[in-house]
């Protein structure tokens, strides 16, 4: 029941926060956000699954109870974790504290909300990613939208109101476009429950029946362009790119930590989950186009980024360039490929989360993020600003750092991929999208960063607080261990992406 305990953990500590006064808030929600951070470290040290929870794997710290039975149709409380989920509830646990931490400095109204808001959405996200009936799973998805929107909307920019609604029917659209995929799907097998196990299983054995005037075939390819249409939104892809630079703009420093580094992936742990596991073989007759969306995403994104004025818009446009290299992995379906779109997914959590943050510490010392407004920060601020190139380092794949180890894995993956036509072409295309990487952050941080001092606002400069710069150094510190010993992950990933290479025969690569 360690999962019940963790959910009602959360959420009990949102409810504490919410009722506080102000003053107490900031760090009564640091302290009670580490119950979660020991819960998901105690998961992962004493974990024991075993392959892919949705094929037949065993499920570590599962929980099944009866719930609904309504109109034939059973409702299950079905949670547990496998090696692909359980790295993504440390990284959610990890950043909200961290991200909780970051916002003691911008935040200095209606703190009990905004700390309550946050720790109700990490709740929701640890519900994502362990929850293994569709209807509870769907719950959390559609909840997490709820404090993100008030997040946005309440505490972000001059524009906030905008980009939370942009953010609120983007993603609430894809979600409807989603749900009536699945729901196509769910109604053609000969099956009552709405587990995740189930249905996968059932597709599995070829049980997939008529659905009024679609053949099976027919049913599972439109099935597959619904929900990765509506996944495809939440990673966000090109061209459905469109609402996150405006959120991450608008949004407070932690809330765009918390968007960039676990929210979007949602996006892709969905695709990996129902589109490459429930559906493979609609994945492999659409590898090409998807491949292509996954290299124009790399290259268009970047490409945006160079384009860019603005700190916050270039790393949120850099997110669009790495999330297509995750696509590109999984579309690969090879060991690495899968393994390696996995790990990138946690390895761009954190570097993402860095990077805002940082430039959030930089912001909150200069009140501007325009590259032309400031120069020569190295100086005034050496701690800050030497994080924030560790950690455009990381961005741009330096070994030794985990952006490597996703980017080396995925690349291995795909270019010996069986299942992707002319992988070579595309792997190398997406390779070049580091090169632009290099250029914007490179040429953003020596416009920034060096040479004589200059900042043109009326504010001093002053030096980042040490609340500011731990959660900084925890960071970078997690992305140098986790690259130098990816093991720490790799291996249960591993565990349960090469079963998925069953469903398709797929190569060793």
């Amino acid at each position: 029941m360690i999962i019940e305990a963790l959910l009602a953990a959360t959420f009990l500590s949102a409810v504490i926060v919410f009722a506080l006064p102000d003053e107490y808030a900031p760090k009564t929600a640091f302290g009670l956000s580490l119950v979660p951070v020991a819960g998901s470290l105690y998961m992962w040290a004493t974990f024991t699954g075993s392959g892919n929870a949705l094929t037949g794997g065993d499920i570590a710290f599962q929980t099944v109870l009866p719930w609904l039975e309504v109109a034939g149709y059973t409702f299950q409380w079905y949670v547990g974790v496998d090696g692909i989920s359980l790295p993504l509830v440390v990284l959610t646990t990890f950043l909200t504290t961290l991200a909780i931490v970051s916002a003691w400095t911008p935040i200095d109204t209606r703190k009990s909300q905004f700390y309550g808001l946050m720790l109700l959405m990490e709740a929701n996200l640890i519900g994502v990613f362990t929850a293994l009936d569709f209807f509870a799973w769907f719950v959390f998805w559609e909840a997490v939208l709820v404090p993100m929107y008030f997040l946005i909307g309440v505490w972000g920019g001059p524009r906030r109101q905008y980009a939370a609604i942009k953010f609120f029917v983007y993603t609430n659209i894809a979600s409807l476009v989603m749900f009536i995929g699945f729901m196509m799907l769910v109604v053609s097998l000969p099956i009552n429950s709405f587990g995740l196990p189930a249905i996968t299983q059932s597709l599995a054995a070829g049980e997939l029946g008529n659905f009024y005037f679609l053949a099976p075939d027919a049913l599972a390819a439109v099935a597959f362009a619904a929900l990765f249409i509506g996944f495809a939104v939440k990673v966000p892809v090109v061209p459905v790119h469109t609402w996150l630079p405006d959120a991450h703009v608008e949004a407070p420093t932690p809330v765009s930590v918390m968007l960039a580094g676990v929210l979007l992936k949602m996006g892709t742990y969905a695709l990996l989950r129902f589109n490459f596991t429930m559906l493979p073989e609609q994945a492999s007759a659409f590898a090409v186009p998807i491949a292509a969306i996954a290299v124009l995403s790399v290259i268009y994104g970047a490409m945006l980024a160079l384009a860019q004025q603005d700190l916050k818009r270039i790393v949120a446009y850099s997110s669009v360039s790495s999330m297509g290299y995750v696509i590109l992995g999984l579309v690969a379906f090879t060991e690495f490929g899968l393994g390696g779109a996995t790990f990138q997914m946690i390895a761009h959590g954190l570097i993402s989360g860095l990077m805002f943050m940082a430039v959030g510490v930089i912001y909150n010392a200069t009140h501007t993020r325009l590259v032309g407004d400031m120069s020569g920060l190295a100086d005034r601020m050496p701690v800050a600003v030497w994080i924030l190139v560790a950690g455009a380092f990381a961005y741009m794949g330096l070994p030794l750092m985990a952006g490597f180890a996703g980017e080396f894995f995925i690349f291995v993956g795909s270019f010996g991929s069986t299942v992707l036509p002319s992988a070579p072409l595309f792997t190398g295309l997406a390779m070049f999208g580091i090169v632009i990487v290099a250029g914007y952050l490179l040429f953003a941080m020596q416009r920034t960063l060096f040479g004589p001092f200059r900042l043109e606002t009326e504010y001093e400069l002053d030096r980042a607080p040490i609340h500011d710069i731990a959660p900084l150094a925890a960071l970078l510190a997690a992305i140098i261990v986790l690259g130098v010993v990816p093991s720490l992950f790799w291996n249960m990933i591993l565990d349960a992406t090469v079963p998925l290479l069953d469903l398709l025969g797929g190569g060793a690569l």
